[in-house]
């Protein structure tokens, strides 16, 4: 009962006027309580400090730039082999397979719309069906980096605008098609085994998601489907295999990866609830 009542609140909730409160405060160089919240962070999420580039929590000048640190790079060692895809995120796997058709699995029996993921395009999404997917959940202790699962080319972004339901388990199980409702930012790569996806799915406190490349692409939120193209000659973005790409500021999130079929074929032993961090070998390419 008590579980249900969360979600009915999370649906009545105003998602992003809360999520831009706590923006503007995460940022805010001269909040009082700061120092004291950065403390209790790190000890009620285990937060290991002596991986950050700058290991001294107070060095920070505000809460967010705490949350979306940069670690040393020795702490996240990316796999050397050729042809591994690395994990995009330190982070727990939520759900790893196949996508059946253009029907991505969510958590117990819900299912959503590969087309409806990618910003309502069939053409955008065809090259992915059949193929197969990563859905990996970060929660408010992980880092919040985001990195490449496989060198590329970028072709283009795509914001699409949503809600923000909370992305934590409890709420994938009983949110239908959540991943396909929330706001997220699409990221479409040329790769060696042809195209591949990586959606940042935003939820709720998510104070924005940016790109090393284009800066903050929400807030603001908008109404519309938002597409930039990169294909041209003045405008191509490349880069490699584990670097870094895009951030999440503030709260618990989502990274969805997405190859076509014939691609890749994913590490056995991995599946929902397994810890994975930035760097080491989700799979290989075929």
């Amino acid at each position: 009962m008590t579980h249900w009542f969360k979600v009915i609140l999370l649906y009545l909730l105003p998602h992003h006027s809360l999520s831009r409160i706590v923006q503007w405060n995460a940022r805010c160089r001269h909040f009082p309580l700061r120092k004291s919240i950065t403390r209790w962070f790190i000890r009620h999420y285990n937060v290991d400090m002596s991986e950050a580039l700058e290991p001294d929590p107070e060095a920070y000048p505000d809460f967010n730039s705490f949350f979306t640190r940069a670690l040393r790079p020795e702490a996240r060692p990316i796999v050397q082999n050729v042809g591994h895809i690395c994990c995009p995120a330190d982070s727990t796997i939520s759900k790893i397979g196949d996508i059946q058709g253009t029907q991505i699995f969510q958590a117990k029996g819900h299912t959503y719309s590969l087309v409806d993921l990618l910003g309502g395009s069939e053409e955008r999404a065809q090259p992915f069906a059949g193929g197969r997917f990563a859905t990996t959940y970060l929660s408010p202790g992980d880092y919040r980096r985001v990195h490449m699962p496989l060198s590329g080319q970028l072709v283009e972004t795509v914001y699409i605008p949503g809600r923000l339901f909370s992305v934590a388990p409890d709420y994938t199980e009983s949110v239908p098609r959540l991943f396909a409702r929330n706001e997220r930012v699409a990221c479409v790569f040329q790769t060696e085994v042809g195209l591949m996806a990586v959606v940042l799915v935003g939820a709720i406190f998510v104070g924005s998601i940016e790109t090393v490349w284009a800066g903050e692409i929400t807030p603001p939120q908008g109404k519309d489907i938002k597409i930039v193209n990169y294909t041209t000659d003045d405008s191509i973005i490349q880069l490699k295999c584990g670097e870094e790409f895009g951030r999440f500021n503030m709260g618990g999130s989502t990274v969805i990866v997405l190859f076509g079929p014939g691609s890749v074929n994913w590490q056995t032993g991995l599946g929902p609830e397994t810890r994975v961090q930035v760097g080491q070998a989700l799979g290989r390419v075929q």
